[in-house]
């Protein structure tokens, strides 16, 4: 457990949490954010029927109104928690995997039986493709580490250029798409992966991305705390499905409110 000497001899220690802490800790602040589009955006508010102009308007007229849309974009800050420790989470699964074909099909497959509950969960409809969910651009992420894997040994200007190249790519295809997390995830794990042993660095760089999503920043502490020991109290699968079943749920509950 690390640990602090401040005045007087006080030493302070700081808390310890596991990789399965993490992961938990960050299912539940997706949870929670999800909550704040699917139930509170869409079931309550019905942000589709407004406009901008009209939405202004609404708040200003209606106090209970401005209170339900404040708890719900409080909720959906907390979506930067989960970017940023998701990013983390899947750099370390990708060092330490034992089967890296068997993780990208895993994910693959669990990317697209979640499409059709993310897109009811999120844009209120059975199939859209205005945009994608997150294991999509988790998928993009893996491929994009073992690219970067493939080169990793490589110095001087060519192995650099590979490098930029490789990140270039991946943040296309997920901006192409429109995958959910898109931007702010491929530059977090690039972040993470290409400066893996450089701490300060790569924290003071992740913190600045993080920012993207508000909140981001907040996760590096969790990170700080880790100390990546795995004991998979909860099997990993029951994160795969838990994705898309939550989305279902909430999606089926949007529309029924």
């Amino acid at each position: 457990m690390p640990t602090r000497m401040g005045r007087r001899g006080v030493v302070w220690k700081t808390p310890t949490v596991t990789a399965d802490g993490l992961k938990l800790f960050a299912a539940v602040m997706m949870l929670i954010a999800n909550i704040g589009i699917a139930i509170v955006q869409n079931g309550i508010i019905h942000l589709e029927q407004y406009t901008q102009e009209t939405l202004s308007q609404a708040l200003a007229e209606d106090g209970h109104l401005m209170l339900v849309s404040g708890i719900g974009l409080v909720m959906q800050m907390m979506e930067g928690l989960a970017v940023v420790l998701f990013a983390y989470l899947l750099v370390e699964g990708f060092r330490n995997t034992s089967n890296f074909r068997k993780y990208a099909l895993t994910m693959g497959l669990f990317a697209l039986i979640s499409e059709i509950p993310y897109d009811l969960a999120i844009n209120g409809k059975i199939l859209e493709f205005s945009s994608q969910n997150a294991l999509f651009t988790m998928l993009v992420c893996l491929m994009m580490l073992f690219f970067l894997e493939m080169i990793k040994n490589g110095q001087g200007f060519l192995p650099g250029v590979l490098r930029v190249l490789i990140v270039l790519c991946a943040l296309f295809w997920v901006s192409m798409f429109r995958m959910a997390y898109g931007l702010g995830m491929v530059l977090l794990v690039a972040d993470l992966y290409l400066l893996y042993s450089r701490n300060v660095l790569k924290t003071l760089l992740g913190v600045i991305i993080g920012l993207l999503y508000i909140t981001g920043p907040l996760a590096f502490y969790g990170i700080w705390c880790c100390n990546n020991v795995r004991k998979d109290r909860i099997p990993k699968y029951a994160y795969y499905i838990f994705y898309p079943a939550h989305l279902l749920v909430l999606g089926i509950i949007s529309k029924l409110m």
